[in-house]
This record gives structure tokens, sequence and C-alpha cells, in this order.
């Protein structure tokens, strides 16, 4: 059995690292909000980016998504160095089409938010708009097999977490849902 007072987990070093190693693999808060911005200015017309902003912010706070965040970007740069043992290092590679872990791990995320964000990410999966593109080019050399799927998930999750708040000022609810 482990001794706790041996492991202290800093919850700061883990919100940092996961803002870091998102900037470090090309992906900007900024892209995200428009991803969101993407999914809900339909439904909410005056919605603008910094509003977008906060609740990509408030996805990236929670420890769930932080831990997602960490393993995918970590599992998306051992396969670029060939570190994975076959067959997973060719599966992930080439983004296998069979493979699902990526997409799982991205459910991990919207799951926080309830069945609209699973919905959102399913659409936001196949449609791929804005950053996703460029995520999925697969022509860079990087790989982001995981990635690509993570960032539609934060996407996903904010713009559930807007619905959810909006439903709420409809309703003159004064606790907001889904923190």
């Amino acid at each position: 059995m482990s001794n706790p007072a041996k492991y202290s987990l800093n919850s700061k070093k883990v919100a940092e690292a996961t803002e870091e190693w998102l900037e470090k693999r090309g992906v900007t808060k900024m892209e995200i909000a428009e991803l969101v911005h993407f999914l809900q200015k339909d439904y909410f017309p005056e919605l603008t980016l910094d509003e977008c902003m906060i609740h990509v912010d408030a996805v990236l706070s929670k420890r769930e998504v932080q831990n997602a965040v960490l393993t995918g970007i970590q599992l998306d740069m051992l396969a670029e160095e060939g570190k994975l043992l076959p067959p997973l290092q060719e599966m992930i590679q080439h983004d296998e089409g069979l493979y699902g872990c990526d997409e799982i791990l991205a459910l991990s995320i919207v799951n926080v938010y309830g069945s609209i964000g699973f919905t959102n990410f399913g659409f936001i999966d196949k449609v791929k708009p804005g950053i996703l593109v460029r995520l999925n080019s697969k022509t860079e050399g990087e790989i982001h097999t995981f990635l690509d799927d993570i960032v539609g998930a934060i996407a996903a999750s904010a713009a559930s977490r807007i619905a959810h708040r909006k439903q709420a000022e409809r309703e003159g609810v004064t606790t907001p849902p889904l923190d």
C-alpha cells in the first residue's frame, strides 16, 4: 500500500501542465473557443468568443479533463517517437478506424457535462471544423490521434455548459448547473 504522505499531487501544477501541453501541441484556448462558438452560434446568436472562452476555461479546470488531456497527448507523443509496442504503435500512428480508445478517452470529458455533450461531440467529430482540420490532416508529421478528439470533447463540453446555463437563465435559476 502506498504512503499518502510521500505522494501529494499539486493541482495547480496539473492545471498548468494541461494548458502548457495543449499549447506545445499547437492548440490554443481561443481555437477551442472558436469551436464552441461554431457549435452554439445558431442557438445563441449573441454568444461571443469571450463568453466561449470562459466556458473553455471552466472545462479545463476539471481534473477529469486535465487527466484526459495529459494522457492523450502523452500517447500521441510516444507514438510519434515510435515508442509504443506493436500493434498499438501502428494503430495510433495511423489513427486506425477501428481503434476507438481515442474517442473513449474524449468521452470521459463530455461525460462530465451530460448527454448534450455527447451529441455535440459526435457532431464536431464528424464535421471537424476549425483547428480539428489541422489536427486531423496527418501531413505535418505529428500524430494527433488522441488530441483531435480531446479538443473536440473540450469544445463539446463547453458548448454543453453554455446550453445548460442559458436554459437556467431562461428559467430564472440562480444556481448554475454543471460547474
